[in-house]
């Protein structure tokens, strides 16, 4: 799968205006969908005031393919990266929610700092 695009040889879109049979990655997953090694085909541009446009991939919605079911061994490894999550780094113990990135410990730990 090609990530580098050269924009000059795609065709670009302008927001809500690309064709019936293009999607982006997130409106395929929407499906059911995934691009499945394809490559990008279009463009879809968002103009922003003061900066440069939104840029979001297109691809063929009829060369897409299922999404791979979850297998228990995939959902196992997500609930031990969630449960890790949890775990405060300074006390050690499960606070019961994701700790924030932004505190980096549990709320009782962080309040202490």
């Amino acid at each position: 799968m090609s990530t580098a695009h050269a924009s000059g040889s795609l065709p670009v879109y302008r927001w809500r205006l690309a064709p019936d049979g293009l999607a982006t990655r997130r409106q395929l997953r929407a499906m059911g969908l995934r691009p499945g090694g394809q490559d990008v085909v279009a463009e879809l541009q968002r103009p922003r005031r003061r900066r440069g446009p939104l840029v979001a991939y297109l691809y063929r919605v009829d060369c897409a393919k299922p999404v791979r079911p979850m297998t228990p061994g995939r959902w196992a490894a997500l609930a031990a990266a969630n449960r890790a999550r949890r775990i405060c780094p300074e006390c050690r113990r499960d606070a019961g929610y994701v700790i924030p990135a932004s505190l980096g410990a549990c709320n009782p730990c962080a309040d202490s700092n």
